[in-house]
């Protein structure tokens, strides 16, 4: 019988471990490929392990609650025949780690720290916090007294993501009141009542308090600010053959692909075409050594209806014509402002690309997505008179023009190699063939 591992898969370069939070399968059971069996959490994300092939889920290694290492296998799928005889189908607490295993973790110090369900000490409750629920409990500085007020929607009463985020959204506008996970069957004991955090100091000011993810923000921008010199260099394009070809062609184009063309696919078309002749802006510094990508990735600066951003990743951008673009840059915007990305999807950009003429803006000086060198702003699309050359001499026209600019790590790339990669951008943005097929 042939049999598979399921590993505790990576979920971003920092994270090292991940905790179990429930098993959706249980051993005995069939499960196909890509079907999920596990759904386990970090401090940075909660997610669902799908099944790497069709089998039978024969054995669980560790229970729900125990933290294990990145690479770790977490349970064993047999991919042919049946069942053994000796391997329970039963889905008891009991059988998810075999006896034997449970011998050879107690005998080993670093298999028993791994499996031990990470609990709040200081907790009066008991109760388990995910490390995802914990990351935001400090974000938002939420006391441990204050997170067993919070009620749980999980398995035993656990606070999961979505309880702790609607929890904050009502946090500073009303005073809150619940009951603690260890008089949840004392209904008649008073609820005690939590603190207001947002309140106006005066008729003229009111404090709002940074939402977990704008604090993350800050602290990326601030990081980057302090990493990498920052120098931007500007350039203005006449981009009027690319208007005037989406123009006649976007209806055609949604008809054929089943999908809008924004002008977005079109930039990152024009930014890779200039990476591949300008490899040295397609690196990231690690301590001394310089690293060159080989692989392409481009990431899109993608508004939140709350109002933060967030930068999903074009994996392989090179590899992908115009259409390819447009449906995997407007599947993970619109994927993105649902909440709905998966971690591996805002991982492992090389470059990123931010349009600040969304919002009416004609140039900005973006901040460097770290560990990227840098990252390019288009502005504003806007009709200018231009002069233009021609075989009977210059004149003045009308044209779609503009800005590009480009901030980049100056310990890296100097003036001369920005300048060039930028206006090589903006070049074959100009040249953009108007007669292009659909």
């Amino acid at each position: 019988m042939a049999k598979v591992e399921l590993i505790m898969p990576k979920m971003g370069e920092s994270i090292i471990e991940a905790t179990i939070l429930k098993w959706v399968k249980s051993v005995g059971e069939k499960v196909s490929a890509e079907e999920t069996i596990v759904e386990i959490a970090t401090d940075k994300v909660d997610s669902e392990i799908p099944s790497p092939v069709d089998g039978i889920l024969t054995e669980i290694l560790f229970n729900e609650d125990s933290v294990v290492p990145v690479g770790q296998a977490i349970a064993i799928i047999s991919t042919e025949g049946s069942v053994d005889d000796d391997i329970p189908a039963s889905s008891s607490e009991t059988q998810k780690v075999p006896e034997a295993l449970q011998a050879v973790e107690k005998t080993v110090s670093h298999a028993q720290a791994v499996s031990q369900p990470v609990k709040l000490s200081d907790s009066s409750s008991g109760r388990f916090y995910s490390p995802l629920v914990k990351n935001i409990a400090r974000e938002e500085n939420i006391s441990q007294e204050e997170l067993d007020l919070i009620p749980g929607t999980g398995l035993s009463n656990r606070v999961t993501k979505a309880d702790i985020l609607e929890y904050i959204k009502t946090r500073g506008k009303t005073a809150q009141t619940a009951t603690p996970v260890a008089e949840l069957k004392s209904p008649q004991q008073a609820e005690p009542e939590v603190a207001v955090k947002s309140t106006s100091i005066s008729g003229e000011v009111e404090i709002m308090e940074m939402d977990r993810m704008r604090k993350l923000i800050a602290d990326h921008m601030v990081k980057s600010k302090q990493i990498s010199p920052h120098v931007t260099s500007f350039v203005e394009s006449d981009v009027t053959n690319m208007v005037r070809w989406r123009e006649k062609n976007k209806g055609v184009f949604e008809e054929k692909y089943g999908t809008k063309i924004t002008f977005t696919p079109l930039f990152i078309e024009a930014i890779v075409k200039a990476i591949k002749d300008f490899p040295l802006i397609n690196i990231s510094l690690e301590g001394q050594n310089i690293l060159i990508k080989k692989d392409i990735n481009i990431g899109v600066a993608a508004a939140l209806p709350s109002g933060n951003l967030i930068v999903p990743v074009i994996k392989n951008a090179d590899f992908l014509n115009v259409a390819g673009l447009a449906k995997n840059t407007n599947d993970l915007v619109q994927r993105a402002r649902q909440n709905k990305l998966k971690p591996d999807e805002i991982q492992g950009g090389t470059f990123t690309l931010t349009n600040v003429g969304t919002f009416g803006n004609l140039m900005g000086t973006p901040i460097i997505n770290q560990p990227q060198v840098a990252i390019l702003a288009t502005g504003a699309i806007v009709k200018k008179p231009a002069v233009i050359e021609t075989e009977h001499g210059d004149v003045i026209a009308i044209r779609h023009m503009m800005f590009l600019s480009m901030s980049y790590d100056h310990r890296i790339v100097d003036g001369s190699l920005g300048g060039a990669f930028l206006k090589k951008v903006s070049d074959y943005l100009e040249a953009f063939d108007p007669n292009t097929s659909v």
